[in-house]
C-alpha cells in the first residue's frame, strides 16, 4: 500500500519540486500551503508522515504541529525550515526530525524511508516511553549523515 505524505509549505516551488520527487519515490502526496490547511487535511485525509514548514501563513508550523499531534499523537513529523536555531524546540516538542533549508534531498528521502519503515509497535513504544529522539538532518554534512539529539 502506498504511503501518504502531507507536504505543508507556503512556497509553491518547494511544494511542486519536492512533491514531484516524492511521487517519483512512489508516495502519495497531499499538499498544503497554510498551517490551517495542513491541519484540515490531516483530519480529512490522515497521512502516514508530515513534512512541515514553520514559516506559513494562517497558523505557523508550530501551531499546526500542536494541533496535528493533539488529534494524531502517533503521527511522524519532519520539520523543514529556513528558521535558524529550531533544534532545541524540535526536541522539546517531540518532532521526529528537523532539516534546515536548503534541502538535502537524498538525506531527506532516506530519513522518510527510515521513519516509515518503523513498525507501529516500535513507534508506539517510543511515543509512550517518551524516548523519541529528534534527529537533526544536517544539510552541511555528507549525504546520509545524521546527528542524534544528545
Amino acid at each position: 500500500m502506498q504511503k501518504r505524505i502531507l507536504l505543508a509549505d507556503d512556497d509553491l516551488s518547494i511544494r511542486q519540486m519536492l512533491g514531484r520527487v516524492l511521487v517519483s519515490e512512489h508516495y502519495e502526496v497531499v499538499t498544503a500551503k497554510t498551517g490551517r490547511q495542513a491541519v484540515e487535511l490531516c483530519l480529512k485525509i490522515p497521512p502516514d508522515l508530515v513534512l512541515l514548514d514553520l514559516n506559513m501563513p494562517d497558523k505557523d508550523g508550530w501551531e499546526a504541529f500542536c494541533l496535528m499531534k493533539t488529534v494524531l499523537p502517533m503521527l511522524p513529523v519532519i520539520v523543514l525550515t529556513a528558521r535558524p536555531n529550531q533544534f532545541e524546540k524540535s526536541v522539546t516538542m517531540g518532532v521526529n526530525a528537523l532539516m534546515e533549508k536548503p534541502l538535502n534531498l537524498p538525506l531527506l528521502l532516506a530519513s522518510i524511508r527510515d521513519i516509515l519503515a518503523e513498525s507501529e509497535m516500535d513507534y508506539l513504544r517510543a511515543t509512550t516511553e517518551r524516548s523519541i529522539k529528534t534527529v537533526f538532518l544536517n544539510c552541511q554534512t555528507e549525504v546520509l549523515a545524521k546527528e542524534k539529539c544528545p
